[in-house]
């Protein structure tokens, strides 16, 4: 059974004086003063009906600490785990025990288990609990947003269908070892990778004729697929490994269907698809289109975040579809007032949360002042500020594109690459939580 955390910290803990040694120390002796945050994520990592019996393989602790080192460093599970086995500095932050080096499989299969949600609590938790003790402060906050990316390659119809069409005919080949019920069907996954390749290298006037080929081949697949669920079906009993067999089967399908209605529409009808009906991966469906401005299309998710006068991520958002910056102004406010019980005196955003509405509902929260970027025709008396103030705020704002960058960059959060919407949602918290810990670290050190 895991246990929360080793009772008694080794006498042996090693930190190198290099900076890097200097700051896991000092992000060591901050994490000691949050016992709290172990309270809340060892609900996602021990099973309590389970016997104290066994090895207890990592602590609770281990797992988070490991966590925060992969963000920090960003590197694979494979590097970190070679990390763990060879420096001192990082065995100590992680609290590993002496005869203990895991395993790349090790650490993404205890990591992966943190859900989002608890991740989501425990930056909570941690921003209230600085708030209270001063370490926070909201006399001025910065909203700005950005977007994360899935780890996708750039979407075209053809690939998807191609990826459609080789993972269902995979299922189909396996399901004999999986359902124990022999399914013929036959392999369109030589001709479908054809036909995805001539379409993309093909001339715009042909690619119309070479789509209605490849979808004649994916509704073929479809027919089998349909087919081989009716056999399991007919057979009655079902093993737990069929039933996954049988979910994965039906997951694919009913995005493939999706693919084939967006396909039919955009290539064959030259209908325009809107961008929140179109599927853009089979892997990472969740995935949004987000248009920022005249800039590139980006593909994941856009997020909300504010900051205060030191940095710290105070609030983030993971929003669904691509909704603007204006309609965001007051739920980010109201978070605030949700999760800390206060509200800023100040706050300034991006030109694009600019509305007279939100001046309005701002400053009726009791907001003093309530300033945009760009003004677009909002008075200096309607935000509650003279000139002078309106200038300081405005530059004050700027600083927020620096911790964007830095949360990017050093943190991994420009693109998520854990799988599935919940972890893609539980990888940008880790982010979020490494950030912040990192950066009040260093407050604290001076």
């Amino acid at each position: 059974m895991r246990e929360t955390r080793i009772a008694q910290i080794s006498i042996f803990e090693i930190y190198s004086s290099h900076d890097i040694g200097v700051q896991l120390k000092h992000l060591a002796d901050l994490l000691d003063g949050q016992p709290q945050i172990l309270s809340l994520i060892e609900k996602d990592l021990v099973n309590a009906s389970l016997k104290p019996l066994g090895r207890t393989g990592l602590t609770v602790e281990n797992v988070f600490r490991c966590l925060l080192l992969k963000q920090h460093l960003g590197v694979s599970y494979e590097r970190l785990a070679f990390h763990l086995s060879d420096s001192m500095s990082y065995r100590s932050f992680a609290r590993l025990a002496p005869n203990l080096s895991p395993k790349k499989s090790c650490l993404q299969s205890t990591i992966r288990q943190i859900k989002p949600e608890t991740l989501e609590a425990v930056h909570n938790m941690l921003a209230a609990d600085w708030l209270g003790k001063g370490n926070l402060s909201l006399a001025q906050l910065r909203i700005d947003s950005t977007v994360v990316k899935s780890n996708i390659a750039p979407p075209a119809d053809s690939q998807i269908l191609n990826d459609g069409v080789r993972v269902l005919s995979r299922l189909l080949a396996r399901s004999r070892e999986v359902t124990g019920i022999k399914m013929r069907f036959v392999d369109q996954r030589k001709a479908s990778k054809s036909l995805a390749f001539q379409i993309f290298n093909a001339k715009n006037a042909r690619k119309s004729v070479l789509y209605l080929d490849l979808l004649k081949l994916v509704n073929i697949v479809l027919k089998q697929i349909e087919r081989g669920l009716l056999q399991v079906g007919a057979a009655g009993t079902c093993t737990a490994s069929g039933q996954q067999w049988v979910n994965e089967v039906v997951h694919y399908r009913d995005i493939m269907l999706a693919v084939v209605d967006q396909t039919v529409r955009r290539v064959i009808n030259g209908e325009n698809v809107p961008s929140s009906e179109k599927v853009v991966s089979l892997f990472e469906s969740h995935t949004d289109i987000i248009i920022k401005g005249f800039r590139d299309v980006q593909y994941g998710h856009k997020i909300n975040l504010s900051t205060e006068k030191h940095g710290l991520i105070t609030c983030l958002s993971i929003e669904k579809g691509n909704p603007s910056d204006r309609e965001r102004f007051l739920p980010m406010l109201q978070a605030h007032q949700k999760i800390l019980n206060k509200l800023p005196h100040s706050v300034v955003c991006d030109g694009g949360y600019a509305s007279k509405d939100n001046v309005k509902n701002g400053r009726a929260l009791g907001i003093q002042h309530v300033v945009f970027h760009k003004r677009v025709g909002i008075s200096y008396l309607a935000m509650g500020v003279k000139k002078k103030t309106f200038e300081r705020l405005r530059n004050f704002r700027a600083g927020i594109e620096g911790n964007i960058s830095e949360l990017k960059r050093a943190f991994g959060a420009g693109k998520a690459t854990w799988k599935g919407h919940d972890g893609f949602k539980a990888f940008v918290w880790s982010s979020v939580i490494s950030y912040n810990l990192v950066r009040m670290a260093r407050m604290q050190s001076g």
